[in-house]
């Protein structure tokens, strides 16, 4: 932010309940190994917030956001593998990156790391079926680690990934379909 707000900040008492719940969410996130452009996308939401709290009349310029949406996940998708951070989106596409994040949860109805995240755990789902061991796979597909894989395959799939690998599509549980643009 910049120094105009200094002076909002000292001088106001910001009672803001979702705004204490995304500072939670951004400690959450960074508290996770892995979890980088999760952290990154709640902190753009929390500085935005702040932002109409110190300074109401600041508005953010009205961009497409449907074209900017699928610009986001055009780039996303072509950085799966190696990921990005929400300010080199935010460079790369020239918009803000709360502006970002809102956009894209519009137009998707998942914030950005979650559409990062399913779609890994969708390219790690037919690895493991064609045979790589979920120690590869992770890397393979974008994830820090074995153990980073397995937390969100399990949380999306609702099964570990070498069970699903030793199973195949016969697994019971929670299954959600990959996210198509």
């Amino acid at each position: 932010m910049d120094e105009s707000s200094t002076g909002p900040a000292v001088d106001a008492e910001i009672v803001d309940p979702l705004l204490r719940t995304r500072i939670g969410q951004v400690h959450a996130a960074l508290a996770r190994p892995g979890e980088e452009l999760e952290a990154e996308s709640r902190l753009a939401l929390v500085c935005e917030r702040l932002r109409t709290h110190l300074r109401p009349r600041l508005t953010t310029e009205a961009v497409d956001g449907c074209g900017l949406a699928h610009d986001l996940r055009d780039l996303l998708d072509a950085r799966l593998r190696d990921g990005t951070t929400l300010a080199e989106t935010a460079r790369v596409l020239h918009a803000h990156p709360a502006h970002l994040v809102r956009t894209f949860s519009t137009a998707f109805g998942v914030p950005p790391h979650q559409y990062v995240t399913s779609r890994r755990v969708d390219l790690a789902r037919r690895l493991l079926l064609d045979g790589q061991p979920p120690s590869e796979v992770a890397v393979a597909v974008g994830f820090s680690d074995q153990s980073h894989l397995t937390r969100h395959f399990t949380r999306v799939l609702g099964v570990a990934p070498g069970r699903y690998a030793r199973t195949g599509r016969r697994v019971s549980g929670p299954r959600r379909e990959p996210l198509r643009g």
